[in-house]
């Protein structure tokens, strides 16, 4: 029986998606539930599996090409038999006294293993067709490539990152000057980001207001509770949650940051649903996290990272990456100094957390090193005016350098260590 596999729709408003990998190939046997191939849509990266076992008879579609939900990307024949090449035998169990025997002897006759098999074991890593071609062609160790595909898989994607980062040609060689061009297709997410950038300048009245914050006081508390912490909740203290804190203590005395416009209306909303901007393998993501407002400063360190390693692993809902109200975004991981976010529409708000920075200032008349930050706050004057802008990031910066008054009146070893 002939079996046809279909791309499902990610999402309500998605229509299209792009063919990123073919994880299997023509011919190949494939269980039910294996991965046949990576899509990516304007706003998440998927996997279509197989729906029943069997032979892979015909592939529809190359690698980055565009098609509509919905649409046939596979044939499976289903009355094939499992062949004995696809049956995985486990190896017999050796002890490790005897392990190391044998790899002290084989070394001894053979003093470069590694230059010998080298095209075997890469060929045995799980690498797809196409980023094996590149690495064999580039001469890259794979060591120096993190797959973001299914398990760990290294895919085109990954492989051409590492070209770029790497600076090797052709040969293997880096360092050597290169006129060559290359053209690579926008996947669907960077085509995404780059019409929503745009249309957030043209679409909206952003300014941007400056302030700077005193990281001592959060320091100070980090370093006294961070171990006892972790022991606690089994989660790194991280700037994170207190910044997440901050901004909806903050959201709520000026809810028109919090604001979005809806034609003629002006929608405030009740809760905070703060939107995290996380760098991932294919671009820009902005995951949510629900009701911040509600989370103990544990709670949002862990939906932090939830959200931070699906991200990097390409695993997020459209619904997780969707109805966000403020954005929270932090250059200063990479070593930003200053910048002027750009806004996340239809938000209203956002706000760039920077690098730290040890700077002279003047506390009660004498001149003192503390860590600084800069913090921006980019919003769109259409609903939000410069005293709104400036009283909420002025309470931001009083709640960071004061944050015994992020804890609602309790001592901070009750918040931080759950008494």
């Amino acid at each position: 029986m002939a079996l046809e596999i279909s791309v499902p729709a990610p999402g309500e408003s998605v229509s299209e998606v792009t063919i990123a990998t073919w994880l299997v190939k023509e011919g190949e046997w494939v269980d039910m539930d294996d991965p046949i191939a990576e899509f990516e849509s304007d706003k998440a990266t998927f996997e279509v599996n197989a729906e029943k076992a069997g032979v892979i008879e015909k592939l529809i579609g190359n690698e980055g090409d565009t098609i509509e939900v919905n649409t046939v990307i596979a044939v499976i024949n289903t009355e094939a038999e499992k062949p004995a090449s696809a049956v995985k035998e486990e190896p017999a169990p050796v002890e490790s006294k005897e392990v190391e025997k044998t790899e002290a002897k084989r070394e001894a006759n053979d003093p470069k293993p590694a230059e010998k098999n080298k095209s075997l074991d890469i060929d045995d890593l799980n690498i797809s067709p196409v980023a094996l071609e590149l690495i064999k062609e580039y001469g890259i160790n794979p060591s120096q490539i993190t797959g973001t595909g299914s398990n760990g898989k290294i895919t085109k994607v990954d492989a051409l990152e590492a070209i770029i980062k790497l600076g090797v040609n052709k040969s293997g060689n880096n360092g050597i000057s290169s006129r060559e061009v290359r053209r690579q297709k926008m996947s669907n997410l960077r085509k995404t980001v780059a019409k929503r950038l745009v249309s957030a300048k043209n679409d909206t009245a952003v300014l941007t207001t400056f302030n700077e914050v005193n990281m001592k006081p959060v320091m100070d508390l980090r370093k006294q509770y961070k171990e006892r912490f972790k022991e606690e909740f089994g989660i790194n203290l991280g700037f994170m949650s207190f910044f997440t804190r901050a901004v909806c203590i903050a959201l709520k005395e000026w809810p028109a940051v919090n604001a979005s416009i809806d034609g003629e209306e002006i929608i405030y909303h009740d809760y905070c649903d703060i939107s995290i901007a996380v760098s991932a393998p294919k671009g820009l993501v902005v995951p949510v996290i629900r009701s911040a407002e509600t989370l103990s400063l544990d709670g949002i360190e862990k939906e932090v990272k939830r959200l931070a390693l699906k991200a990097r692993d390409n695993k997020l809902s459209i619904d997780e990456m969707t109805g966000g109200s403020f954005t929270i975004t932090n250059g200063g991981v990479f070593g930003s100094m200053m910048s002027t976010p750009i806004l996340n529409p239809p938000q209203s708000g956002i706000l760039g957390m920077h690098n730290i920075v040890e700077r002279p200032v003047v506390e009660n008349g004498q001149i003192v090193i503390r860590p600084m930050m800069y913090l921006a706050l980019s919003y769109d004057h259409r609903i939000i005016d410069g005293r709104e802008s400036v009283s909420f990031l002025v309470r931001v910066k009083n709640l960071l350098e004061n944050p015994e008054m992020l804890f609602d009146g309790r001592k901070p070893e009750e918040v931080l260590l759950g008494f």
